[in-house]
């Protein structure tokens, strides 16, 4: 689990970032670091479990949608929300975008995005937590 602390910046805003390629990961830590939040980072969605399940603030989990294991990016957003019925879950993929639509899930509660383009996972982060407001 990697963490980074984000100074100031959008009251203490925590993102989780499940991924599993380390490059992914830090391409998107890097997009919400620069619009002020602090991200934790892992490479699974067992760990991403784990943080939820220790209580660790987490605001917005940003999934990878080509998660695999134990637990796929659907099953970990199943896990988060039943943990965290209040969890705003961000769907991310390296390449176009597909439709999601897991069972339990209104379409207002999801948030699908491709991660290539620079800054629009950042912006969909946001866009969750004002939905949440």
């Amino acid at each position: 689990m990697e963490q980074t602390a984000s100074s100031g910046g959008a009251y203490g805003v925590q993102v989780l970032i499940a991924g599993r390629q380390k490059q992914w990961r830090d391409d998107v830590a890097a997009q919400i670091r620069r619009v002020g939040y602090a991200t934790t980072t892992v490479d699974c969605g067992v760990d991403a479990m784990t943080v939820l399940a220790l209580g660790l603030p987490v605001d917005v989990l940003v999934t990878d949608l080509g998660l695999k294991g134990e637990l796929s990016c659907v099953e970990l957003a199943l896990e988060a929300r039943a943990l965290r019925p209040d969890l705003r879950i961000v769907f991310a993929s390296e390449g176009p975008c597909v439709r999601v639509e897991p069972p339990g899930f209104e379409m207002d509660d999801l948030y699908v995005v491709e991660a290539e383009r620079t800054d629009t996972v950042a912006l969909t982060v946001r866009e969750a937590l004002n939905a949440r407001a």
